[in-house]
């Protein structure tokens, strides 16, 4: 019998939405069970194989001490590592802390901060340790987790578009927001994988899914006057 890949879905400092992408998968979710073994997914269930992993999803910053000695744990057992999301992928909303002082923080949120235990920025696990594939958005589109954890799994590389939602927004017909009603639009600067979801309603893009991969090909200085800066 021919041993199934096994799948291993990690947790660090985030809000859980890019492992709920994966069970909101639904019909999708029985496809992937049946091709691996989840091996590991506290999100979904208690039950838990050893490792090593051939496919580790990471969701989530490092932002603790103990997460920085963590996922190079992971890292050790995983043959394959795909940083899923925002704060995976960047640090997330939690490295706007890196702009302030820490102690203020920590004091206005906790109210006995002395038992907290903090690094001081927040940092995305390619800082840490070796990842073979980022896959951006906050949180990330379910159709590409599965292009991403499918070509993984046949030995291809992952169709995953790295344009911008620009290119989104033209191949729907949406009028450029930012054109049309001079409305801030994130949109030339970023990765396209969320649909052009807020172009859709009327709203510029805000950037959830992180700079695409030719940012250098943006011009700022347009954009930054477009936005009245």
């Amino acid at each position: 019998m021919t041993r199934k890949p096994t799948l291993a879905v990690w947790k660090f400092s985030s809000c859980d939405g890019c492992q709920l992408s994966l069970l909101d998968c639904e019909d999708e979710l029985l496809a992937v069970a049946g091709a691996v073994e989840i091996a590991y997914f506290l999100e979904a269930s208690s039950a838990v194989a050893r490792g090593p992993y051939d496919l580790s999803l990471v969701e989530g910053s490092i932002t603790t001490p103990h997460d920085a000695e963590r996922i190079h744990q992971v890292r050790r057992v995983s043959k394959t590592l795909v940083s899923i999301g925002a704060c995976a992928t960047t640090g997330g909303i939690q490295a706007l802390r890196s702009a302030h002082r820490l102690g203020d923080l920590v004091s206005a949120v906790y109210a006995r901060p002395e038992y907290i235990s903090t690094l001081r920025t927040s940092t995305a696990i390619a800082d840490h340790v070796p990842v073979d594939f980022e896959l951006q958005g906050c949180p990330i589109a379910k159709a590409q987790l599965l292009e991403v954890v499918g070509a993984l799994l046949a030995g291809r590389r992952a169709n995953v578009p790295t344009y911008s939602v620009c290119v989104e927004c033209k191949r729907a017909g949406v009028p450029c927001v930012l054109v049309s009603r001079g409305l801030p639009c994130l949109g030339p600067a970023t990765q396209a994988g969320c649909g052009a979801l807020c172009p859709s309603y009327g709203r510029g893009c805000f950037g959830c899914f992180g700079p695409k991969e030719q940012a250098s090909d943006v011009e700022a200085p347009s954009l930054a006057s477009a936005f009245g800066r």
